[in-house]
C-alpha cells in the first residue's frame, strides 16, 4: 500500500503545480495588420520577417509569399497558428488571426495601434492581427526590450533583402492621409527597380577628384552621432555643375550604388505648392537620394542679383525651359525660391532620417546664391570636357585591349597618346567619346581608336578656320 500512497502523494503534486501554470497571469499584445485610414503597420511586416527567421523553420504549416522582383519567397505565420519564440529567458508565444478576438482569460489586451472606435473601425469588418502573449511578470522585458529586439532584426533583413528603387513624384498627388491601404509615400511618389551599372570605378573623371568624392560618402553614413553631437540634421547637400554629356547623371548612379541608397527623382515642375513639396519631403525614407536635374531650368530659381529683370536662356540640352508667360503644366508656378531652400536645410529638411540631396545644372553662374551656400550645397563638383584619364576610362570600358600583338598594341598606344594630345585643345565630352566609340562597335579598339583621332583633328581644323574668320563660320 505504500507505493500506491506515494504515487497518488505525486499525482496530487504535479496536479497542483499544473493549477498554478494555468493560473499564471498572461498579457497580450495585439497588432493590427493596418491601423484605422488603411496604412500598413511597421510592427505588423516587421514581426511577420522576424517570425521568418527566427521561429518558423520547423511549423507545421507556412504561409509563402514572393514580392516582384525579390530573390527568394518570404514565409509568414498563417491565420489561426502559433510560433513560441525565447527572449532573455522569457517565453513568449506568436499567434496569427484572421480577426481580432477576445482577451483570453485573465490576461490584458494592449494595442500600439488601435483603431478609431474599436479594431472594426474604418472597415465595416474585421481584418488581420497578430497577437503576442507573455507572462504577466515579465512585461518590462518584452515590452521595453522584446518589440525593440524584433524591429531591429526586421530591419536588418530588409536591409539584406531590399531591392533598390527609383522614385518619381505623381504629380496627381492630393492632400490628406493615406486612404485604402495606401500611405503617403505611395500616394506621392511612383516606384521602378533602380539597375544602373554605373559604378566609380567606371567614372570619367579626375581621378584624384572621384576617390575625394567618394571618400566623402563614406565617411558621411558613419557620422550619424556626429551629426547629432553637432545638433545638424544628418544629411548632406552635392551639386553637380559642368556641361551637358560630363556624367552627372553617371555620378548620381555611381552615389546611389555605392551607398545603396534609393533614388527620388524630383521633378519640381509637377509640384504645385510649396506645402506639397514638404509634403514630398516629409514622405521620403531614409538612406535616400534625393534628386533634382537641371535645376536652373525646373523653376526661375536664378540669382536675384543680376541687374536684368527676365530670366537667363535655357541651358543647353535640358528638356524643360522656363518662360514666365506659359508656366509649367498651363499654372501659375507656385513654389517660391523660399520653399526650395526650406525643402533643402529648413525644419522639415531634419523629420527624415541619412540622405543626400543632389542638384545639377549646366550652368552654375545662374543660380541664386544663396541655394549654393555651405549647409545647403556642402560639396560642389564640377564635371569637366574627356581629357587623358577620362578617355583611358572610356577605352577600358568600351573597347577593352588595345590590341593583341606587340606591333598592334605599340599602334594602338601611339593613337591614345596623339588623342589625349587632342584632347586638350579640342572640347569633347565623355558623352561624345562614347558616342565614337559605340558606332564602332564590331570594328576592333584600332579602327575606334583611330575614328577618334580623325574625328578630333577634323574639329581641331574647324576651330583654327573660326579663328582665322575672326570667329565667323
Amino acid at each position: 500500500m505504500k507505493p500506491a500512497s506515494m504515487s497518488w502523494s505525486s499525482l496530487g503534486s504535479l496536479v497542483a503545480t499544473a493549477m498554478v501554470v494555468r493560473a499564471t497571469p498572461t498579457d497580450t499584445i495585439v497588432v493590427y495588420a493596418v491601423d484605422g485610414n488603411g496604412v500598413p503597420n511597421e510592427l505588423y511586416e516587421a514581426a511577420q520577417l522576424y517570425l521568418d527567421a527566427r521561429c518558423l523553420a520547423s511549423a507545421p504549416a507556412l504561409h509563402l509569399h514572393k514580392p516582384h522582383g525579390a530573390s527568394e519567397p518570404v514565409a509568414s505565420l498563417p491565420a489561426d497558428h502559433a510560433a513560441r519564440d525565447t527572449f532573455r529567458g522569457v517565453r513568449v508565444e506568436w499567434t496569427s488571426h484572421g480577426a481580432e478576438a477576445a482577451p483570453y482569460a485573465g490576461g490584458a489586451a494592449y494595442s500600439p495601434s488601435p483603431f478609431r472606435g474599436g479594431p472594426r473601425g474604418g472597415f465595416g469588418g474585421q481584418q488581420r492581427c497578430l497577437r503576442l502573449e507573455f507572462p504577466r511578470r515579465h512585461r518590462d522585458v518584452v515590452r521595453g526590450a522584446y518589440i525593440a529586439h524584433v524591429l531591429a532584426v526586421a530591419a536588418a533583413l530588409r536591409l539584406k533583402m531590399r531591392e533598390q528603387k527609383l522614385y518619381t513624384n505623381n504629380p496627381g498627388m492630393y492632400c490628406g492621409g493615406g486612404r485604402g491601404g495606401v500611405d503617403d509615400h505611395q500616394m506621392m511618389w511612383s516606384a521602378h527597380p533602380f539597375v544602373h551599372p554605373s559604378t566609380f570605378d567606371t567614372l570619367t573623371i579626375d581621378p584624384a577628384l572621384r576617390d575625394g568624392i567618394r571618400d566623402d560618402l563614406l565617411r558621411f553614413v558613419l557620422r550619424r552621432e556626429h551629426y547629432a553631437r553637432a545638433g545638424r540634421s544628418w544629411k548632406r547637400g552635392y551639386l553637380l555643375h559642368g556641361p551637358p554629356g560630363t556624367g552627372k547623371t553617371s555620378l548620381i548612379a555611381a552615389i546611389a550604388n555605392l551607398l545603396e541608397f534609393d533614388i527620388y527623382d524630383l521633378e519640381l515642375t509637377a509640384v504645385g505648392s510649396n506645402s506639397d513639396l514638404r509634403r514630398l519631403l516629409a514622405s521620403t525614407r531614409p538612406k535616400s537620394l534625393i534628386v533634382v536635374e537641371d535645376i536652373d531650368c525646373s523653376l526661375g530659381l536664378f540669382d536675384r542679383t543680376r541687374k536684368s529683370s527676365s530670366p537667363p536662356p535655357p541651358s543647353q540640352g535640358a528638356d524643360q525651359f522656363y518662360d514666365p508667360t506659359f508656366p509649367p503644366h498651363g499654372r501659375r508656378e507656385t513654389i517660391s525660391l523660399s520653399g526650395v531652400l526650406n525643402f533643402v536645410d529648413g525644419l522639415w529638411s531634419s523629420c527624415v532620417g541619412e540622405r543626400l540631396i543632389v542638384f545639377t545644372t549646366n550652368h552654375v553662374d545662374r543660380l541664386d546664391p544663396a541655394l549654393l551656400r555651405p549647409g545647403r550645397m556642402d560639396r560642389k563638383i564640377e564635371l569637366g570636357y574627356c581629357k587623358g584619364h577620362a578617355l583611358r576610362v572610356l577605352t577600358s570600358n568600351y573597347l577593352g585591349p588595345g590590341g593583341d600583338g606587340d606591333d598592334e598594341c605599340g599602334r594602338y598606344e601611339e593613337l591614345m597618346g596623339e588623342a589625349e594630345r587632342l584632347l586638350e585643345e579640342v572640347h569633347l565630352t565623355p558623352a561624345d567619346v562614347a558616342e565614337v566609340f559605340m558606332g564602332c562597335e564590331g570594328d576592333g579598339a584600332h579602327a575606334a581608336m583611330q575614328k577618334l583621332v580623325d574625328d578630333l583633328n577634323y574639329k581641331r581644323l574647324a576651330q583654327k578656320c573660326v579663328l582665322s574668320n575672326g570667329g565667323d563660320i
